[in-house]
Formats: structure tokens, C-alpha cells, sequence
């Protein structure tokens, strides 16, 4: 593996396209989102250091269906896909790791598809800004409301409303890109039970590794 820096936008696979590169991420996150025929995205998933870019390859397939973008700025190891097939075979010790890592990804989606169904997009923002704060390990980081709109699938004008909400509250600090959570516990009060739900998967299936 070689240790690179993904800066903000930096398009990692498009959709249909040969995957050349699988990617585990130290200290950054990125997307996985579906694209419509009109252009509209809709995100699926959010990937940081408790996993993988790149479970397709895993599971066999060369490419995906959609696209998969750096969305916080960080560092990554990344290893030509070619190379992962060879090493990463069953009875590696990597492989049962990823065998129940792709479960709690799949948990993932599953859990944020009934949350964009069901529930309001304040509960929303405070799931997706915790689960965000634990995958870079830090109360601060980059965030654009551009990003946070496309994330939720809403108005920007709308992120714009929310997110000074929880800043008058006292929860946040948000100012010209740069987010920063002021009150941890109260954002988990104000989350929708998604944030628990799909932590305690990811503690339950990958704690002890």
C-alpha cells in the first residue's frame, strides 16, 4: 500500500468505469452517491477510517454503478486493485475483517435509506455531522454547504436554515466552509436513532478487530 493525501472533490471511481485502485482511509471521508439521468446525486453511504473503498472488488466486480468523491480533505493508504485480489483471498486475515465490513456498509444504507424516508432533516444533519466527527476524530473539519445539501438531498437554502438553528443553540460553529461541534450531547439528543443504530453495528461487527 502507498499512504496518499485526497483533497476536497477529488473523484476517486466514476460510474461504469474500471476501479483500478482499492482505498482504506486514515483521517478523511468519502462518498458514495448515485447519479440520475438528470444529473441529481443522492448519497448512499459515507466511508472514513473504519473502512473500505472499494467493496465491489472485494465481492468481485471491476466497477460501480455510481461514483465515489473525497468529501472531508484527508489522508488514505491505497493499493492497485489487481494486487488486492492476489493478497486478499479467502483465509487472509484481512478477508473475514472485510467480510463483515461489507456487512455494516450494507447496514449502513440500508439504515440511511428508511432515514431519508422517515425522518426530518435536522434529525438527519446531526446524524450525518456525528457520524462525520467519528470518522475524522476531531470536533472540526471541512465542510461546505454545497456538500451538506447534495449529502441530504435538499436545498442548499435549507442546510443554510438548519444549520443556524443548531448554531444559535449553541451545538455548532459553522463559518465559511469550516464546521466545528460545540455540543456533542446535545446533537446525539437531537439525532433521529439512525447515528446509535449504526454505530453499535459497526462496534458489533468490526469492535473487536
Amino acid at each position: 500500500m502507498e499512504i496518499i493525501f485526497l483533497p476536497l472533490k477529488q473523484i476517486l471511481y466514476e460510474m461504469n468505469e474500471p476501479i483500478e485502485y482499492v482505498y482504506f482511509p486514515k483521517n478523511g471521508i468519502v462518498s458514495l452517491v448515485t447519479i440520475m439521468e438528470d444529473g441529481a446525486t443522492a448519497e448512499i453511504a459515507t466511508v472514513g477510517n473504519e473502512g473500505m473503498i472499494g467493496v465491489p472488488v472485494f465481492l468481485g466486480a471491476d466497477q460501480i454503478p455510481g461514483q465515489a468523491f473525497s468529501q472531508v480533505p484527508g489522508e488514505s493508504m491505497r493499493m492497485k486493485a489487481q494486487e488486492f485480489k492476489t493478497f486478499v483471498t479467502p483465509g487472509s486475515p484481512l478477508y473475514k475483517i472485510l467480510q463483515r465490513y461489507t456487512q455494516t456498509l450494507f447496514n449502513q444504507i440500508a439504515q440511511s435509506a428508511a432515514c431519508n424516508c422517515l425522518h426530518s432533516i435536522e434529525k438527519r444533519f446531526c446524524r450525518w455531522l456525528l457520524m462525520t466527527r467519528d470518522r475524522v476524530q476531531s470536533d472540526e473539519f471541512l465542510l461546505t454547504q454545497e456538500f451538506l445539501a447534495q449529502m441530504l438531498g435538499v436545498r442548499r437554502a435549507s442546510v443554510s436554515e438548519v444549520a443556524s438553528i443548531f448554531q444559535k443553540a449553541g451545538m455548532i460553529s459553522y463559518r465559511r466552509g469550516q464546521m466545528r461541534i460545540l455540543d456533542r450531547t446535545a446533537l446525539e439528543a437531537a439525532s433521529c436513532e439512525c447515528y446509535a443504530k449504526v454505530k453499535q453495528e459497526f462496534e458489533r461487527l468490526l469492535g473487536g478487530d
